[in-house]
């Protein structure tokens, strides 16, 4: 296939959406030997103006030093280069730009120019850093609501305990209820503010054995659990923990995963009798169903939502834990009916072997 002629080069060069420049080794300075009209939009300047200047006029104060020392090491080992740079325009502006380095070769693998793109991400570095300060107030939050709220709980629930040897009062029962909800709702406040958008973490877990450990760490009762999944899941073991373990406790304390009130909603008293079943689904991913009283049509689309519940004495987290832990592994959950009339929970998307 021939080579497109000069002029076409030439036209695709300056019709470029991103700013190009190319320079010339061989001269003094390594100049700009051409630019096309996206790096005089983006710069500001005009085309006389940065022809026979080398590319480091867009740098001042503000410019880092460790980006521009990685870009000379490239050019001296004639290599390819990346770097983000924050530049200044010609009106003194400054802005961050995505620079691109490559060396240019003739037929004998001589370097003859170096061609560089450069692409704005100003907006993309400020959402980043938005996103940064977010994260460092929502630490701040959890530090707060770790030493400020659970210190003291810890020293009420332990004066609760004191306080009720030998003695069967209503009004202790009463404070021993409100105290375990601020628990929950703290933790799962705190679960919430600690996690990441994203599972970075992710290996494979059994799924079998996970759901195991998780019930061991819920008080079941007289509750049943049926595993049918001889499944390896690719996950964050502990987020996908938190995930079943906020299911099978709503299960078993409150007789379904909808977290529903029945009329005597003590913990002691919900789900001693309920079944929770985990098993596989045929695409790869996995269910988790109870046999409790369900969850209406109307209500499956609010469960998720963070602080629904229809509880009085529920965070309204619970759910809201498990779709953002679905969401940060890139998976979807579906809420439908289980097969004995409870609540089953469908998840897909889920990277798994047999």
């Amino acid at each position: 296939m021939a080579d497109p002629p000069p002029s076409v080069r030439s036209r695709a060069l300056q019709e470029a959406p991103i700013g190009v420049v190319i320079t010339d080794p061989d001269r003094e300075d390594n100049p700009i030997v051409d630019v096309n009209r996206a790096f005089l939009e983006l710069t500001g300047y005009d085309r006389e103006e940065v022809l026979g200047r080398n590319c480091r006029f867009l740098q001042g104060p503000a410019t880092a030093e460790a980006p521009v020392r990685e870009m000379r090491r490239a050019i001296d080992a004639d290599r390819p280069v990346q770097v983000d740079l924050r530049n200044y325009r010609a009106d003194g502006e400054l802005f961050w730009s995505r620079v691109s380095i490559a060396p240019v070769r003739d037929e004998s693998g001589t370097v003859t120019n170096y061609v560089g793109t450069q692409r704005e991400v100003t907006g993309e570095k400020q959402r980043a850093r938005d996103l940064e300060r977010q994260n460092e107030r929502l630490d701040g939050f959890a530090s707060v609501v770790s030493h400020d709220l659970k210190n003291p709980l810890n020293v009420a629930m332990g004066r609760l305990e004191l306080a009720r040897e030998g003695r069967d009062d209503d009004h202790l029962a009463a404070v021993d209820r409100a105290l375990g909800r601020m628990e929950s709702l703290i933790d799962d406040v705190l679960t919430l503010a600690r996690q990441g958008d994203r599972a970075t973490d992710t290996r494979p877990v059994d799924l079998a054995a996970a759901v195991e450990d998780c019930w061991e760490t819920v008080e079941t009762a007289g509750a049943t659990l049926e595993v049918d999944a001889d499944r390896t899941v690719l996950a964050d073991r502990s987020r996908l923990q938190q995930l079943l373990e906020n299911l099978i406790r709503n299960a078993v304390e409150h007789g379904s995963t909808s977290s529903r009130a029945g009329p005597d909603d003590a913990v002691e008293h919900g789900g001693a009798d309920v079944t929770v079943r985990v098993g596989e689904l045929d695409d790869g991913g996995f269910y988790v169903s109870d046999d409790g009283p369900g969850i209406p049509p109307d209500e499956r689309e609010h469960v998720f939502e963070a602080g629904y519940s229809t509880r009085t004495e529920g965070t309204g987290f619970g759910l809201n834990i498990v779709r953002e832990t679905v969401e940060a592994h890139g998976w979807s959950v579906r809420l439908t009916e289980g097969d004995a009339g409870g609540a089953r929970f469908e998840f897909r998307g889920v990277e798994s072997t047999t």
